[in-house]
């Protein structure tokens, strides 16, 4: 009498990606590359995201400084630049972001952090004596703020020949500076401080939209 042995068959289809690990991760990774590319791709030849608003303007070499101290410090941290449009955001804090607005910074200061206020409409919102005092000890305006004290910026002076460096890199990235604005630079900053570039970047902010 003989007997027959049945082999189960091998996993096919659907199955076949279920029951393997390296073939599920590779399909994964292919289906996020292609969806991706189809959502990412396009934005680079759309105008509204390629093209500055009307009004907005390269940073002066004061206030690019400033947005350098701005990173340093890690003042992205606790807040964003990013208004979103909604009824409830823009009650508070004013127009929507747009991206236009942003084609000029290399990196952008979007996010959703929000230790602190949002940050993009507060240029011309407050003095630049208001700022000065509230980077020296936030709690002399705000009692209830959690913001640290930026006083040594006051006494911190700016190195004019590290300035020409950063306009030419902008220059380089695609942000409209010409010869004489780098060669310029170190002498629009001489004698300023690092209070006065973050004051002068914060003023900025987000006045190209009305």
């Amino acid at each position: 009498m003989s007997t027959t042995t049945s082999n189960p068959s091998s996993p096919s289809g659907h199955e076949r990606i279920e029951t393997s690990n390296f073939l599920m991760i590779v399909l994964i990774l292919l289906v996020i590359a292609v969806g991706g590319l189809v959502e990412i791709v396009p934005l680079f030849f759309q105008r509204s995201t390629t093209q500055p608003v009307p009004g907005l303007k390269p940073y002066t070499p004061l206030q690019l400084v400033g947005r350098d101290i701005y990173l340093r410090e890690g003042c992205y941290n606790c807040h964003s630049q990013m208004i979103r449009p909604l009824q409830a955001e823009t009650l508070r804090y004013g127009h929507y972001s747009t991206a236009g607005e942003f084609v000029w910074d290399h990196p952008f200061q979007w996010g959703s952090k929000r230790t602190g206020p949002d940050l993009q409409r507060v240029g011309g919102k407050y003095s630049d004596d208001w700022h000065r005092l509230h980077l020296e000890n936030p709690r002399d305006l705000v009692p209830e703020s959690n913001m640290p004290a930026y006083s040594w910026l006051a006494t911190a002076q700016i190195d004019p020949a590290s300035v020409p460096p950063r306009v030419r890199a902008m220059q380089r990235l695609g942000v409209p500076y010409t010869d004489a604005d780098v060669a310029g630079s170190a002498e629009a900053v001489q004698g300023k401080t690092e209070m006065d570039a973050i004051v002068a970047y914060l003023q900025s902010l987000g006045t190209a939209v009305k």
